[in-house]
């Protein structure tokens, strides 16, 4: 017997629309057209009676066979010459299917688009038997629809992936429109309120939203955003070449959705509106890689939220790049081939530490020698290294995992951060026992490391027999070179002064446009380590440094002003 068309079949069960007509009262000729997927005729005669025959025919026909899914979809890919796919795979040409059919409609009726040639969309299906919406896809879709027939558990894979890939991953927020005052009014205006915060997340104006935030802080070259309601407003803030600046405020009514939806690309509690949390995720925007990492408390008004974005694609890790001295960057190499000791990078929060650590050790032959890292978090990876996040929850502290590290066999060994006895204890034995360590400290300038290991518990013998050189270091702003510094457009007229039109679109108007380092090197030596063993003062240590020939920050940022790199404002607002 040849194989009947689907179009047959599916409009089988359709029985009680069409009673009265010859071919549905003459149940033989249906029985004939299931084959062995018809149950008896006279059980057939009850179906348009049955519960669910409307709504859900396939599953009620399924109930009268007690057959289970995966037979009976194997028995009808045979009778009508569909195929079965019991796994099918998503393919990109599909996007038309998720951009013009909406979710509600898809997860309703199970179809879940695989792939298109451009001329017929393929569409998995677990429902076989609702001709009515397969005519609706081809007019949503305006081509041919061509079915699958997959298990519902597939199908709705098919859909939640097709529509995050859509809706809830970053990767076409390049498209998105510019993020102003009317595309915020505009979002607002279509987000519905709901009490299901999970539901609220997934909204596509929010998404759209939020995706737009994280392109424009992107765009504006922003290291973190900062997502902060107020009593009246929400403001959204970018933090631009270590500035905060006021950038958005969109309606404070958009702050619970905003918060969800973050929530949801971090993986974090939805429902926990009272406790601190972090999370973490990451996302491409076109062919760049995003790491965003955030962190939520409670306050008075909502939640206060921070976002730290590291573009992967915009790493600047060699010593060069981050405004080292030539003279400079040689010491520190010398310093780097050392087998043994302890070279520090100190300064406060955000002054650079962690890339000019990574800057070093990439100048190691990571072939010969063994690197090992312990952070928190890890922030850059880098080939040839073994590195490892802390993680207090799960016992990994500094000291325990760089206690684990020891074990490994390295021969050098980047900790992130020295905040306690313990961890500087165990620096100094790693380096006593033939290591070099490399750490960061949270120190104003280089002589006072030293007074910050004796105030940690460090005995003075141990920091003079194993500190080769402490580094401080601040980031400044550097003037902008379209502007010069004035944040004004300058135009000249042929061949007349320079008009100033309007703010400078590089620096947005700041008359800055990016950061460098300015650095003090202390190198250890027998002076300084005399006064160490002494118990001296770090002003103490800091006048027998500058003797020996220390260039101190001032020093080297004056010597930038002087080179037009930064200006003197800038100087006196990053060093005081």
């Amino acid at each position: 017997m040849p194989k009947q068309p689907v179009t047959d079949l599916v409009k089988a069960p359709d029985l009680a629309t069409v009673e009265a007509t010859p071919v549905v009262n003459d149940w033989s000729r249906v029985v004939e057209l299931w084959g062995e997927l018809s149950p008896r005729e006279d059980r057939l005669r009850a179906f348009p009676e049955t519960p669910g025959s409307d709504a859900e025919p396939w599953d009620t026909l399924l109930g009268m066979l007690a057959l289970d899914e995966h037979s009976a979809l194997k028995k009808l890919a045979e009778r009508t010459g569909l195929t079965l796919q019991t796994e099918p795979r998503l393919q990109e040409s599909a996007s038309r299917f998720y951009e013009l059919v909406s979710g509600s409609l898809a997860r309703e009726h199970q179809v879940a688009g695989l792939s298109s040639d451009g001329q017929v969309m393929t569409v998995a299906t677990s429902q076989p038997m609702q001709p009515a919406i397969f005519a609706l896809l081809e007019e949503r879709l305006d081509m041919p629809v061509r079915l699958v027939l997959s298990p519902r558990g597939a199908v709705t894979n098919l859909i939640n992936r097709g529509y995050e890939q859509k809706q809830d991953l970053v990767t076409e927020i390049v498209e998105e429109m510019p993020l102003d005052e009317r595309a915020i009014q505009s979002a607002a205006g279509s987000i519905r309120q709901s009490t299901d915060l999970l539901q609220l997340a997934r909204q596509t104006p929010v998404i759209r939203l939020v995706n737009m935030i994280l392109f424009e802080a992107l765009r504006r070259r922003a290291s973190d955003v900062h997502v902060h309601p107020m009593e009246n407003k929400l403001v959204i803030r970018f933090r631009i070449d270590g500035m905060l600046v006021d950038s958005f405020s969109p309606p404070l009514a958009l702050a619970p959705a905003i918060s969800s939806r973050l929530k949801v690309m971090t993986e974090l509690d939805i429902a926990n509106r009272h406790s601190p949390q972090d999370g973490h995720t990451n996302v491409r925007i076109g062919t760049r890689k995003v790491d965003i990492r955030m962190s939520v408390i409670p306050n008075v008004y909502g939640e206060r939220i921070v976002l730290r974005l590291l573009d992967q694609s915009q790493n600047q890790l060699g010593l060069e790049k981050i405004g080292m001295p030539e003279d400079l960057q040689g010491k520190l190499r010398t310093l780097i081939g050392r087998p043994n000791g302890i070279i520090l990078v100190t300064g406060p929060t955000g002054s650079g530490k962690t890339t000019t650590l990574y800057g070093a050790l990439g100048s190691i032959d990571r072939s010969s020698r063994n690197v090992m890292t312990v952070e928190d978090p890890v922030e850059y990876h880098l080939d040839g290294i073994s590195q490892t996040q802390v993680n207090p929850k799960r016992g990994v502290t500094f000291a325990a995992g760089l206690r684990s590290l020891l074990r490994q066999d390295p021969d050098v060994i980047l900790v992130g951060e020295i905040r306690d006895k313990e961890t500087a204890e165990l620096a100094t034995q790693a380096s006593l026992t033939g290591h070099l360590v490399l750490a960061t400290l949270h120190t104003n300038d280089a002589p006072s490391a030293i007074s910050r290991l004796v105030d940690i518990g460090v005995e003075p013998y141990l920091i003079t027999s194993t500190l080769l050189a402490v580094l401080a270091q601040r980031l400044i702003r550097r003037t902008c070179p379209d502007c010069k510094g004035s944040g004004k457009n300058v135009h000249t007229i042929a061949g007349t002064v320079g008009l100033e039109v309007g703010h400078c679109e590089r620096c947005n108007g700041s008359g800055y446009f990016g950061r460098q380092g300015i650095f003090e090197l202390m190198l250890m030596n027998d002076t300084i380590r005399r006064l160490t063993s002494q118990n001296a003062d770090s002003i103490t240590i800091a006048d027998a440094a500058r003797n020996e020939g220390m260039t101190t920050l001032l020093d080297d940022a004056m010597e930038k002003v002087a080179r037009g790199i930064t200006t003197e404002a800038e100087v006196h607002r990053v060093l005081g």
